[in-house]
């Protein structure tokens, strides 16, 4: 069954008082409407169709993709003529209906609701509401069959007692959509032409309603306003905060941790609270997380440790390692197996060998560090001219002194060592100290200044 896609982001949002178009505001860091198109694509169908209007330029800017297809509704008049606007590319055998807005609907949910439709029948998601005003009302007969979908404002009193509630969520006959589209009338409280008038049609036209219901509210709730925004936030991170703990991974809080791109995790995990991961994570097994942590597109292998209040960015953690408290690794940084980084230390586009040591207080910039070294505190790697960066690269058993400067492009050899103070700026080589600082004078008799009256 061939299948085409329309997703209606044309909306301006007022309520979230905001320039930004409404269905660019993220939850997990992602617009909504970037949630919306992973699902979509996720149903692998022959084409997308994003229909957007208010900060229509911003929206495509954002998001646009090669397998995406932008039309332009110029003027709101309502979600029937919203779908109209997407037509002209329309040829698969079902057509299913999203918002850009309603960013948790489930690929699981869609695949129920794809699977009721057939050339005499369309699948319509409902879903059941404490308080459901403000929804569309599912009217059935005596018998349970849908008739018709009946708008809130439109509704009678009757009606509005009627707790199951159109989520607009819809798959139909892609054959009968333009037929229906055309009958569409505006003839109602709103002004506008209505989708939901669609199900009469096929009712009158002879076509069974048949409907999925949502596991919850939460999956088709749609973000008016920051209230509702902040409570699909608190959703989205606790689904995924059982789905990591379902997969091995210990939570010590799931109402204090956050995921805000894709993770990937192994057994016998252990996260503490206050953690972020960011962008593509992929943690192995037996690895433990600290507090306060941030982790983005990184990888931490088997046993790896991240102790508290650690920043890890574009870096990969080798087996057994373990970095903090308080250490940063920025984008390029790769620590071999057991190898240490302490607290106060930031590393970038640094590799530390298999037990190469940093414990304290040192930056690590454009360098690559030999299996079993030792950085003491202070180091730093002057690797920027101000124009240029340069590499320091240094072999096996290297013993680096406190307080030294290592000034790139500068090699160290196997098992060398600086003293303490050290400002490097030659080659040292293999089974060589190196001392590159003044000599000590000490001046007897001198006197410390005093403060003038």
């Amino acid at each position: 069954m061939s299948l085409d896609i329309v997703i209606l982001a044309a909306g301006q949002g007022t309520r979230m008082r905001s320039a930004l178009p409404k269905v660019l505001h993220p939850v997990a860091d992602k617009p909504m409407l970037g949630h919306v198109i992973d699902t979509a694509r996720s149903l692998q169908p022959s084409s997308i169709q994003v229909v957007i209007g208010h900060g229509a330029d911003k929206v495509r800017e954002r998001l646009a993709a090669d397998d995406l297809n932008f039309a332009i509704q110029a003027e709101q008049l309502g979600t029937g003529h919203a779908v109209a606007q997407a037509l002209p590319q329309l040829s698969a055998e079902t057509v299913l209906i999203l918002y850009g807005d309603v960013p948790l609907i489930e690929p699981a949910t869609l695949q129920r609701l794809l699977a009721l439709v057939s050339d005499d029948q369309l699948g319509l998601l409902t879903v059941e509401l404490a308080d459901p005003t403000g929804y569309g009302r599912i009217v059935r007969d005596g018998s349970g069959v849908v008739q018709a979908i009946v708008e809130h404002k439109d509704a009678s009193e009757a009606q509005r007692q009627i707790r199951e509630g159109n989520t607009g969520i819809l798959a139909v006959p892609g054959k009968r959509l333009a037929d229906w589209l055309g009958r569409l009338s505006n003839s109602n409280a709103q002004g506008e032409y209505y989708l939901t008038d669609v199900i009469a049609m096929a009712v009158a036209d002879g076509l069974t309603v048949a409907t999925e219901r949502a596991a919850d509210e939460m999956e088709v709730l749609g973000a008016n306003d920051r209230i509702q925004l902040s409570q699909l936030e608190s959703h989205y991170q606790q689904r995924m905060a059982r789905r990591l703990m379902a997969q091995g991974v210990t939570l010590r809080d799931p109402q204090r941790f956050d995921v805000r791109g894709e993770v990937t995790v192994g057994r016998d995990v252990t996260i503490d609270i206050n953690v972020i991961l960011e962008g593509k994570v992929i943690i192995e097994d037996d690895v433990q997380i600290g507090p306060n942590c941030v982790i983005k597109d990184s990888v931490l292998r088997k046993g790896a440790i991240i102790k508290a209040n650690s920043h890890l960015d574009g870096a990969e953690m080798g087996e057994g390692a373990d970095c903090g408290p308080f250490a940063r690794l920025r984008p390029g940084t790769k620590l071999g197996a057991k190898a240490h980084v302490g607290n106060f230390v930031e590393l970038k586009n640094a590799v530390l060998g298999e037990g190469a040591k940093a414990g304290h207080l040192s930056y690590l910039g454009d360098a690559e560090i030999g299996a079993r070294s030792n950085i003491g505190a202070g180091t730093i790697t002057c690797n920027y001219d101000g124009a240029n960066k340069f590499r320091t690269v240094m072999g096996e058993d290297v013993f680096i002194g406190s307080n030294s400067a290592l000034v790139a492009p500068v090699s160290l050899g196997d098992r060398s060592t600086t003293g303490a103070g050290s400002v490097v700026t030659s080659d040292v080589p293999a089974d060589t100290l190196a001392v590159g600082r003044a000599k000590q004078r000490n001046i007897e008799g001198w006197k410390r200044p005093t403060k003038k009256a």
